[in-house]
């Protein structure tokens, strides 16, 4: 009997402590240390959340206005300012990037709720602006990012969806990497970029590593499934969670998409 008893208090302290511990698990805010490295000409901007919150991050502009809006959301781990840096994003397309609540200068904390609704808002400001041609704002999601890429999706008339590294949902997720854990019980966060990818119309192109030991094709392959628009799959053999942003054919493929998108435009 005793040894049931220690098994049951075991358990039950895996769960409590999963419970307890699920934000440092799946956020990890990095500081502004610089803003060096940031594109000459590039502009800071604020956004206040419908609570409030101010969120701070950066647009670099294009060469002409009004120009379409690339709108960048990353990743869990990461401080956006040093993907807007890339010199690799089209000179023609303005470029925004705001770090999440409590990442870099933003304020808050982060939580799946306040982070979808700050995606609409950030959308929302922005597409306002007079030198952004609101009829050609696409979203770039990597990894945890595209969560709310698929969100603006799903409710926004955007032009297109880039999905870097995407997922289904945290919850399938977390299944597969804790499949001892009753993590649907367990997960407040729960981040269901399928059930947004249902509602998603517009054009999507997902690119994946098949070395991906973070988010495993399966979950990325389920998010494409689930998209009601048409969707562009690339899968680049070798590439890993990190290492997807470096391939030359990510690159090529981003681009293309992009003049594509810039080519059309959705109803005003």
């Amino acid at each position: 009997m005793e040894w049931i008893v220690l098994a049951a208090a075991i358990a039950l302290g895996v769960n409590a402590f999963a419970w307890f511990a699920q934000d440092r698990l799946i956020y990890f805010p990095q500081p502004l240390a610089s803003t060096a490295h940031l594109p000459p000409g590039a502009q800071s901007i604020e956004i206040a959340s419908g609570d409030g919150t101010r969120l701070r991050g950066w647009l670099r502009p294009a060469g002409t206005a009004p120009a379409p809006l690339l709108l960048y959301f990353g990743g869990n781990a990461e401080e956006v300012s040093w993907t807007l840096a890339d010199a690799r994003w089209p000179r023609d397309w303005h470029v925004a990037a705001v770090n999440y609540r409590g990442y870099g200068a933003s304020e808050g904390r982060p939580a799946e709720s306040a982070l979808l609704d700050d995606a609409l808002a950030i959308h929302d400001t922005l597409a306002a602006r007079p030198d952004v041609d609101a009829r050609r704002i696409v979203a770039v999601g990597r990894s945890l990012g595209t969560g709310l890429a698929a969100r603006l999706a799903a409710t926004r008339p955007i032009a297109g969806a880039i999905l870097i590294s995407p997922y289904d949902s945290l919850v399938e997720l977390g299944r597969t990497h804790y499949p001892w854990l009753p993590v649907s019980w367990l997960l407040r966060h729960r981040f269901d970029a399928s059930a947004d990818a249902r509602a998603a119309r517009t054009p999507m192109l997902a690119i994946v590593g098949t070395a991906d030991t973070i988010i495993p094709l399966q979950r990325s392959l389920a998010l494409f499934d689930a998209w009601a628009g048409t969707g562009t799959w690339l899968a680049v053999p070798g590439a890993d969670h990190d290492s997807l942003d470096d391939a030359p054919s990510a690159w090529d493929a981003m681009s293309a998409f992009l003049a594509d998108r810039a080519r059309s435009s959705i109803a005003p």
